[in-house]
């Protein structure tokens, strides 16, 4: 189905401030909106297809945030992350039974992080680093919380599957410091700290978005034993609860470290070819 994006597609023709005023108060869907919208897009209803992208251009730019300094502008990220919304919209099938956004919060990672990858050469960052930036992040706090200390680059690099200079290389691409008070955006006079310093504002909906990954996530997790499901809530925090190490569970289970550890990957093996695996994958990175 072909469908004319520019409506929904963040231009350079206006500045990024007046952007998010645009779309601040658009409102959410409910999943019985989702569900009729999904159903009239694939019958090509373009209004439809506007309607269910529009509802969550916000969450877009809560994730852009999170890639602002690796080799894109906020903007360009933006862009990206509202075609990767797009393409999800078009796929999206509501008979599955999971809200909207646990889907397509994979396919917006996924478009921001193939535009940083594509874009690296022109920053002399190798191709692919953007993606080895974002997992190198990730293992760190996993790593961090399981350990109890900062790890080191052979442990990071043991658990990626990269060599040490391989690691040493992306963790010198994420050191590079960027000024909050570098000028940014279309008219290049505001700083970037005008353009991330308003968490506190976007957090309802930011919260919205992981309440509604918690709810699809607790139906996923209701099906497991009890056991499996303590470890996976205690480890990940999910429910709001603070993430505990894998020592920590073990104590409280009467399980040793090693143990744990096992029943959480052979748990979330199951789970991610399970079809409830999107819904999962979503919340954790999220």
């Amino acid at each position: 189905m072909r469908v004319d994006r520019e409506p929904i597609r963040h231009s350079g023709e206006i500045s990024l401030d007046i952007y998010l005023k645009q779309i601040h108060d658009i409102p959410l869907l409910t999943r019985a909106d989702e569900a009729d919208l999904a159903r009239r897009i694939r019958a090509g209803e373009e209004e439809a297809l506007h309607r269910l992208v529009e509802s969550n251009l916000r969450f877009v730019v809560s994730v852009a945030k999170q890639y602002a300094g690796q080799g894109l502008s906020l903007t360009d990220l933006i862009n990206e992350g509202n075609i990767g919304l797009i393409r999800a919209a078009e796929r999206f099938d509501e008979k599955r039974g999971f809200k909207f956004i646990s889907y397509a919060v994979w396919w917006v990672r996924q478009a921001m992080l193939q535009a940083l990858a594509e874009q690296s050469r022109i920053f002399r960052v190798p191709l692919n680093r953007a993606t080895t930036l974002y997992r190198l992040g990730k293992v760190q706090q996993r790593l961090t919380q399981d350990l109890g200390r900062e790890p080191t680059v052979e442990e990071i690099a043991e658990r990626l599957k990269l060599s040490r200079k391989e690691v040493r290389g992306t963790l010198d691409i994420a050191n590079v410091p960027l000024s909050m008070d570098e000028s940014y955006g279309e008219d290049e006079e505001n700083p970037l700290r005008d353009y991330l310093r308003d968490e506190e504002a976007d957090a309802p909906d930011v919260d919205t978005y992981r309440r509604t990954l918690g709810e699809d996530v607790a139906e996923v997790l209701d099906g497991l034993p009890e056991r499996e499901r303590q470890i996976l809530v205690r480890y990940f925090g999910i429910g709001g609860q603070e993430p505990e190490t894998l020592e920590r569970i073990g104590e409280r289970l009467e399980l040793t470290r090693e143990r744990i550890r096992q029943i959480k990957e052979e748990t979330l093996q199951k789970l991610r070819s399970s079809r409830h695996g999107q819904a999962l994958k979503s919340y954790l990175e999220s």
